[in-house]
């Protein structure tokens, strides 16, 4: 029911000029969620609808919030992380109780390992059939509980708003993640005067986490960097996440430190320049003096912080007190915003007669030499016209396709492995991958949200084909949407990274146990559900395929037929679980 600009309904005003006492204006609780949402700055929901949770949608459309329905609850949740990586804004997805909840369990946990602010909601039957066994019910908090920053029920309609915004604090808090709601039906339903209910205003309820670290620290890591003669600085995912890409640019080319990329860090600094490397990592950690840290854990990733000289200085700068010193003891930690930190650390340095840069020449031309060795081994292979297609030569291909304002996705176990070391994203903010959870299935999802939210970028996808398999049925909420993108099968009928370990740990008579899949035409796939659709078997058939992918002007799928018997270095080291 719609209120008038004094606050009370067009019913109630006519009891009013009848001489009748107006009724307080009332608000259901599905109403008060979207009002909370809007006041976060979420103007998207990703759902899959459900009785429990329908008020919500009627909400949302009186806040001019748009509703994204997908065909799995996985899928809706792990937009609404993509949404976040992409906007700097909160994501949300909405699901119905029971399975409702339970499928988007991988999506929120995934957000969980990437530090990806989301909130997800979930229905619950209603509290006066509470532990009678109504529909679908099932103890989420209790199951969200281990995977989300913080997880609670709403027990009357009033705090419906109250705690919509309690949980975008605690996503915030420290590192960012997920937080869960399960909202009862009669909860949802009911209405309460307006008066009564806990509206936090926008911009009111939350503080800034911009925090500097202790300026003491600060100074402590100014004097390491300007004193290092071979210094290597590690920009992780938290770089994005903070917005840093500037103050993290401007430090490393004043100082003129090298500095590696890796997660949704990626394209802090783009190809070509002078401080940007990529092949050279491990050299780097093993041969420098001081090395800084920022925004990643020391997990697998990081060999648990082994992959670091032991003769290294090491710092770690990160927004979770609990990471710095997780695995491995550190020269100095400091607990901050990256942006922040890194800004006063430039600052710290600036004004000195000799801040170091100039005597660090030589160790970047140093580590250029290795750089350049390592991609002349490479690079007959991603020039190789062997058929089937080697993935070194689809990556490559995908590489010179990417312009600056491609947005490029990774969706696999091999193939991606593959891509890592090949494709660089020309901008900041322009990659996107499941991050250390490992999730596969992430892939349509997150053009979901990339496209939806940006709709002036350009959207690549790489998946393998056993990656795409999980979600891709909502390739056709892509068509249903008119969200085109650019996607590639690379397709080897396996998984892959699974099938080597097993052929190594095994022997070849048992490597194909329970990871060998059907040769399917994914091409055919796009074109069913009304996309474009394209097999290649011809390297030299890749590039003219993706430009027409592109001028399609739809969602589409390159079936790249890749050959199976050809795996990445990563895969070969089984470096993921070592």
């Amino acid at each position: 029911m719609a209120l008038t600009t004094t606050g009370t309904t067009a019913g109630e005003s006519a009891r009013a000029t009848n001489g009748a006492e107006p009724a307080p204006a009332e608000i259901s609780g599905g109403h008060l969620v979207a009002k909370a949402l809007k006041a976060e700055g979420v103007d998207t929901i990703f759902t899959l609808c459900g009785g429990h949770i329908i008020d919500i949608y009627d909400g949302c459309v009186d806040e001019g919030i748009e509703v994204i329905d997908v065909r799995h609850e996985q899928v809706a949740a792990h937009a609404a992380d993509g949404y976040a990586r992409i906007t700097g804004k909160p994501g949300c997805a909405v699901v119905t109780a029971g399975p409702g909840t339970t499928d988007a369990v991988t999506g929120v946990a995934n957000a969980l390992r990437a530090e990806s602010p989301m909130l997800l909601i979930g229905g619950q039957g209603a509290l006066t059939q509470h532990k009678m066994g109504s529909l679908q019910d099932l103890p989420h908090v209790d199951m969200m509980t281990p995977i989300t920053k913080f997880a609670a029920t709403v027990p009357h309609t009033a705090r419906v708003a109250d705690l919509v915004s309690m949980a975008f604090r605690e996503a915030y808090a420290g590192a960012p993640g997920p937080s869960f709601l399960e909202i009862p039906r009669d909860v949802l339903d009911a209405r309460v005067p307006l008066e009564n209910a806990r509206i936090p205003e926008a911009g009111r309820y939350r503080a800034s986490t911009k925090n500097a670290g202790d300026p003491a620290d600060i100074e402590k890591l100014a004097d390491l960097l300007v004193h290092a003669k071979k210094p290597a600085i590690l920009l992780g995912s938290q770089v994005w996440t903070t917005r840093a890409t500037e103050p993290a640019v401007d430090l490393v080319r004043t100082l003129n430190i090298p500095a590696y990329m890796n997660g949704a860090g990626r394209g802090t600094l783009p190809p070509g320049d002078p401080h940007h490397f990529q092949l050279s990592r491990r050299y780097a950690f093993d041969n420098a003096d001081v090395i800084v840290i920022v925004g990643t854990p020391f997990d697998f990733r990081m060999g648990y912080g082994k992959r670091l000289s032991k003769d290294a200085t090491v710092v770690q700068i990160d927004l979770d007190y609990r990471t710095v010193g997780k695995n491995r003891d550190v020269d100095l930690g400091i607990v901050g915003d990256a942006g922040q930190v890194l800004a006063a650390v430039a600052e710290a340095a600036s004004g000195r007669a000799d801040n170091g840069a100039v005597g660090r020449k030589a160790w970047l031309e140093e580590l250029q030499a290795v750089e350049e060795k390592a991609k002349q081994k490479r690079l007959p292979l991603q020039h190789s016209d062997a058929s089937p297609i080697h993935p070194y030569r689809l990556v490559h291909e995908i590489n010179e396709f990417l312009t600056e304002d491609s947005i490029y996705i990774g969706d696999g176990g091999d193939i991606v492995t593959f891509s890592g070391q090949v494709v660089q994203p020309k901008s900041p903010g322009h990659w996107m991958d499941p991050g250390p959870l490992g999730t596969l299935g992430v892939g349509v999802p997150f053009v979901l949200a990339a496209k939806h939210a940006r709709p002036d970028k350009e959207v690549v996808a790489l998946f393998g084909d056993g990656a795409f398999s999980l979600t891709g049925w909502d390739f056709e909420t892509l068509v249903r949407f008119n969200l085109p993108f650019v996607g590639i099968v690379g397709n080897n009928s396996s998984m892959n990274q699974i099938r080597y370990g097993q052929a190594a740990k095994y022997g070849l008579p048992r490597e194909r146990v329970g990871n060998t899949l059907g040769d399917v035409r994914y091409d055919e796939f796009a074109r069913m559900l009304g996309g474009h659709g394209e097999e290649v078997r011809d390297p030299a058939d890749i590039g003219p395929a993706l430009l027409r992918a592109r001028e399609s002007g739809k969602p589409s799928l390159i079936n790249v037929w890749v050959d199976p018997d050809v795996y990445a270095p990563g895969t070969m080291n089984q470096t993921m679980y070592k």
